[in-house]
């Protein structure tokens, strides 16, 4: 069997990839993950009794909310070859040079840095203890770290080398990292069964393996993945079906979309997750994409906002569920300056960071021009700068106006059993703003 090709762009490689996709033993997970083989750090059954026995005697380290979301995708192998919270020099590599050196010398991404923080107190506790205990944020037992190593998290540097700045306001930042302990805890982890969070939506959190043995299941010829943190308006729709419609014309056969929602961490007024999944569902329905070729799971990985750092992570971890393509939009993982009024990245940087970043070689990256709300033709369509007057941006801001409002967006903007999730989710926001107003008053 031969493997899928890799190229950077389509453009480029059509002919290659037509020529290679002939074959009739082409199968989607052939696409390696990082480092070979996927590491799983998920404790065999037959051995977690044991493994829980030795947890208990450890010292233990508590868990944030956001510390287990990394904990699950370390442990399901979305960060291969990584297996477990970084070591002073993964930490380091990863920080300054947005990849890690492997011991034969090839070069895997690794855009951020995936790290437990600890505070004194725990650093006391744990002494000279080779392992610690991992406790849960409901006080439950999730694993083990071994052979640790504690070193000094210095979060000013860690902060200006993500994000590029150190502007008051970044999310992840002042979520995670400001009241985060002055240590770094790095190690092997050890998982004592998978993680679970029972808010009806694990079904959709397919690990790597999983995906793959899925993608191979549907007989996917090429698989190219969405990361989205936000509502399926037609808009994203169109870059979805047109990369289809771009994999048949190089001569794939059966091109699946993976429709990968984030799933961990997100900032405050960002749509929550059961909300997303609810309104993505009513997309396929509605059959604005095909359910036949098209897989929706969850990405479990928190948000940090960083822009061009992150947006090679979300490419990273997709090459490791067996996607050998990527799309990539304006801006990706951007956000808005958290204390002035524009970008905090340029929109153009992320693909064309991905397209020379080091470790992504294997994946081909798709970079597509930016689709607006086409007022002549009423829909959604890529813009054309020719008639720049007749295109309508509508940006997630002016989308959440309209659906406080109870106003409907334009037809063609989105789905309309999509766009009813939407209004009824803010107006039961409205709702429960009056009923807090209302108690404040009485009091």
């Amino acid at each position: 069997m031969s493997a899928i090709p890799s190229h950077k762009s389509s453009s480029s490689s059509s002919s290659s990839s037509s020529s290679s996709s002939s074959s009739s033993t082409i199968k989607s997970s052939l696409i390696e993950p990082d480092g070979g083989a996927l590491v799983d750090r998920v404790v065999p059954e037959s051995e977690r009794a044991a493994k829980a026995l030795k947890a208990e005697s450890l010292p233990k380290v508590g868990l944030t909310q956001i510390d287990l979301e990394w904990v699950h995708v370390i442990s399901e192998g979305w960060a291969s070859p990584l297996k477990g919270f970084m070591r002073e020099d993964e930490y380091l590599q990863s920080l300054h040079f947005n990849c890690i050196r492997m011991k034969d010398g090839t070069i895997v991404n690794m855009s951020l840095p995936i790290v437990l923080a600890i505070d004194d107190e725990a650093k006391e506790r744990i002494g000279a203890s080779q392992d610690v205990g991992l406790v849960g944020p409901t006080g439950d037992l999730v694993g083990i770290l071994r052979s640790i190593e504690i070193y000094k998290h210095n979060k000013e540097e860690r902060v200006a080398r993500t994000w590029g700045t150190t502007a008051p306001g970044l999310p992840y930042v002042e979520e995670v990292i400001t009241p985060a302990g002055n240590w770094l805890l790095g190690g092997d982890l050890e998982v004592l069964k998978p993680i679970k969070y029972n808010d009806g939506l694990d079904h959709y959190r397919l690990s790597p393996q999983q995906l793959r043995e899925e993608f191979d299941k549907r007989q996917a010829d090429a698989v190219f993945a969405f990361q989205l943190r936000n509502p399926v308006h037609n808009g994203h729709a169109l870059l979805m079906n047109d990369t289809r419609r771009r994999l048949l014309e190089m001569g794939y056969k059966n091109p699946i979309l993976l429709l990968h929602p984030l799933g961990g961490y997100t900032k405050a007024d960002d749509v929550p997750l059961d909300v997303r999944m609810e309104q993505h569902s009513k997309v396929l329905e509605d059959g604005v994409l095909d359910p036949e070729t098209t897989i929706v799971a969850i990405f479990p990985s928190p948000m940090h906002y960083a822009g061009p750092t992150e947006v090679q992570w979300h490419a990273k971890g997709r090459i490791n569920a067996g996607a050998n393509f990527y799309i990539v939009g304006r801006d990706p993982a951007g956000m808005g300056h958290p204390t002035e009024k524009r970008d905090l990245y340029d929109p153009d940087h992320g693909k064309k960071v991905l397209s020379m970043a080091p470790g992504l070689e294997k994946l081909n990256i798709l970079p597509f021009r930016v689709a607006a709300y086409d007022t002549v033709g009423k829909k959604m369509a890529f813009f054309d700068p020719s008639r720049a007057k007749d295109f309508l941006f509508i940006s997630g801001t002016k989308m959440r106006t309209y659906a406080r409002s109870g106003e409907n967006p334009p037809d063609g903007f989105m789905c309309p059993q999509g766009w009813n999730v939407l209004v009824r989710y803010y107006e039961s926001l409205q709702a429960e703003d009056a009923t807090q107003q209302s108690a404040v008053v009485s009091a």
